[in-house]
């Protein structure tokens, strides 16, 4: 009776927030559910604007009827399996070979600022790199092929999707790796690989066998984010993705956009196509999971150790530095491109420097940066203040709804875009809500708060409960105690909470495409739509640009705490 007590006592102080948590279930849920209507409807004929009055397979029937709809279909599939199978092997052998190395936390401290970068903006630094004209080819010519143009080879935009997957897989090796780093603290790893070593077994088949089972339960609904992410990703497919035929999520946008009012009947059948192709993915997941098991009870049981491992350890340890350099080298090469003059092939490095470009695309970019830096502050900023409000108040449903609050967490990460922005779209134009900057900013936020929690959550957990304990025996209320103990003494993670949440906002291209309706466009529609011009130097600004924007964000959250509380050690807690 005195635990529940307690807790009451602790939440009841803020009565004030008492909403909190509803809102932030209201602001990811309503519009999912809200836009999977919306699309399910017009999808089986029913949109009486547009004159469906009954229930119809005929959109589906046009849907099928498109050339090349089954290989759409199947680079989309593969993109989600291929990436997520390639990424989730690539972090647990890494993981389980390096941790509580040196290397370990080096290459931690590498992949980290990776987070930062926008999908989009990778994209098109993968690309520069891997073209036939790109940075590699440039490196070994003509001294090593012989090459003084470009060789005639389909690398990027190829048509099984090779290179998309390729972009797909070094943005999301990264997010794998920090959210089973977040996951490492609650096993006990080190018993763990003491006590593998001691009976022969090797440091990857020792974690794989003891402690990779608990740390991917851990991380599953993240591994099913990147499944709903990589199967459904647009930017990325426009950018490296094959054109002939595109991916399905490209072709819903096409069909989408499409003047004719009617092929709204066909996207919305589209969109639920494209969410049979994310289950089907995670279906066979489910089943690569239950083989994966299934090898790993048959290893263990059979008495198989794998005491030498050092290949695979470097191999994967080789893999993810490379996944980081191949980013870190492609950003570089956009910010060249963008102040390059004359650059010819095989030429390395550019033959004059020049601001020409910048200063030129300078008043086109004016816009789109304003609206970018706008919405993504407008978001970031509503959706923190949700988060704070609702883990103040935590302590009071903590027990009782933990499983569903991360049901919804999740649930704009699981469900593709696709799925329900098109659904969205159709209720906010039928509802007279035209394309305003309010209602960018409110569907920004339905990916912007679940970052903001996942990234606030567990340090706001670990704030020692002592500092307020002590402010409340000095008669300090519960509001004193929030505004003056634990917000400043939490700043660094806010901070950088906000960042993270920043940083989404700038990578959102599909709901900016489809919500702004062409009159409200940022530096990622604007790029993804650059891109396909052939401007290397007009795209290397606004992806560098892209690129720069969350990185300010992070620079911000790192220094503001450190200048604020550059002589008073005891707020550089978190």
């Amino acid at each position: 009776m005195g635990a529940p007590l307690r807790r009451r006592q602790l939440a009841a102080p803020f009565p004030v927030l008492r909403f909190a948590p509803a809102i932030a279930i209201a602001v990811l849920a309503l519009p999912v559910i809200g836009g999977l209507a919306g699309t399910f409807l017009p999808a089986f004929g029913y949109l009486p604007a547009l004159g469906g009055e009954s229930l119809s397979l005929e959109p589906f029937q046009i849907v099928l009827a498109q050339p090349g709809l089954l290989r759409s279909c199947g680079i989309a599939l593969a993109a989600g399996v291929v990436t997520v199978a390639v990424s989730t092997v690539l972090v647990a052998l890494f993981v389980g070979g390096w941790s509580q190395t040196r290397t370990f936390r080096f290459i931690q401290s590498l992949v980290s600022p990776l987070l930062a970068v926008p999908h989009a903006a990778a994209a098109f630094g993968l690309a520069f790199m891997i073209a036939p004209s790109g940075f590699l080819a440039r490196l070994v010519s003509p001294w090593a092929t012989g090459w003084d143009r470009p060789p005639d080879w389909l690398i990027v935009n190829d048509s099984l999707g090779l290179s998309l997957m390729l972009g797909l897989i070094v943005k999301e090796v990264p997010f794998l790796l920090l959210m089973t780093l977040a996951a490492l603290p609650q096993v006990r790893l080190a018993a763990s690989t003491r006590l593998s070593a001691s009976l022969g077994y090797g440091r990857v088949s020792g974690f794989l066998f003891t402690t990779w089972p608990a740390i991917y339960r851990q991380i599953r609904l993240a591994v099913f984010a990147v499944i709903a992410f990589a199967s459904s990703a647009v930017d990325v497919a426009v950018i490296l993705g094959p054109t002939t035929p595109s991916a399905l999520p490209v072709r819903l946008v096409q069909w989408m956009n499409d003047p004719e009012l009617t092929s709204r009947f066909m996207a919305s059948a589209g969109a639920v196509l494209q969410l049979g192709i994310t289950l089907a993915a995670l279906l066979v997941w489910l089943l690569l999971e239950r083989i994966g098991r299934m090898a790993v009870m048959h290893f263990c049981g059979g008495g198989r150790r794998f005491g030498t491992d050092r290949a695979i350890r470097h191999v994967a340890l080789t893999s993810v530095v490379l996944t980081a350099l191949i980013v870190f080298g492609g950003l570089a090469v956009l910010a060249l491109w963008s102040v390059s003059g004359l650059w010819q092939f095989p030429n390395v490095l550019p033959d004059t420097l020049t601001l020409r470009g910048w200063m030129r695309s300078m008043p086109q970019i004016a816009g789109p940066l304003w609206t970018t830096v706008t919405v993504g502050f407008a978001s970031t900023a509503l959706s923190a203040l949700i988060v704070i409000g609702s883990l103040a108040r935590e302590g009071q449903v903590r027990r009782a709804g933990n499983r569903w609050a991360l049901f919804f967490l999740y649930l704009p990460l699981l469900v593709p875009q696709a799925g329900f922005v098109f659904g969205l779209k159709l209720f906010l134009t039928h509802g007279g809500v035209g394309a305003t900057w309010m209602a960018l900013v409110l569907v920004h936020m339905v990916f912007v708060l679940p970052y903001v929690f996942l990234s606030l959550a567990a340090p706001w957990r670990a704030f020692d409960p002592r500092y307020e304990a002590i402010a409340a025996g000095l008669g300090k209320g519960p509001w004193a105690t929030l505004l003056a103990i634990r917000l400043p003494m939490l700043s660094r993670a806010i901070l950088v909470a906000c960042a993270v949440g920043f940083a989404v906002s700038v990578g959102q291209y599909l709901p900016t495409v489809l919500i702004g309706a062409g009159r409200l466009v940022t530096i990622t529609t604007e790029a993804v739509a650059l891109g396909s011009g052939g401007n290397r130097r007009v795209v290397g600004i606004y992806a560098f640009l892209q690129m720069l924007l969350p990185f300010l964000g992070f620079a911000f959250a790192a220094l503001v705490p450190a200048l604020l509380f550059r002589n008073r050690r005891a707020r550089k807690v978190a």
